[in-house]
């Protein structure tokens, strides 16, 4: 079962053949998205020229996809990733610690609550940002990575 980041779903509805071709090999029933994805996708299709055809596009892709919500549990998963990422990358001495924010040392808080929902469900996270590589330094995250990057000359 696959967890599709942002990232991979807009390569997906940009029509990327590397991701459409994996996507191609597995059943509907192995790929899904969370909450957070969802919103992201729509914050960027607000924000694009193409306002409408974008939200169509959005929409047609999200038509068979599950989606994992947010609970109580993907909140006590959360509230302890961000705590051990905190022991491991902010700074040591507690004055300094306690204005640490998660965006001070590097991580946003949708992509903390999108690998919560990963390891809730015991998902293998789809993304090609780097931010989830760090969060295996502080827990048994699988991810891959579906998109070919490519340099043009």
């Amino acid at each position: 079962m696959y967890l599709l980041d942002t990232n991979h779903c807009s390569f997906a509805i940009q029509y990327q053949p590397d991701v459409l071709a994996r996507l191609a090999t597995l059943e509907q029933s192995q790929v899904s998205i969370c909450v957070i994805v969802q919103a992201e996708l729509i914050y960027m299709a607000e924000n694009s020229q193409r306002q409408e055809s974008n939200r169509s596009r959005i929409a047609e892709f999200l038509q068979n996809i599950s989606i994992y919500e947010i609970n109580s549990i993907t909140a006590e998963i959360y509230g302890t990733l961000q705590a051990d990422l905190m022991r491991e990358f902010a700074p040591k001495e507690k004055s300094k610690r306690r204005k640490t924010r998660l965006v001070d040392i590097g991580f946003s808080q949708h992509d903390l609550w999108i690998a919560a929902i990963a390891f809730q469900h015991d998902l293998t996270l789809v993304s090609a940002d780097s931010d989830f590589q760090r969060i295996q330094s502080v827990c048994d995250l699988p991810i891959e990575t579906w998109y070919t990057f490519t340099t043009e000359a």
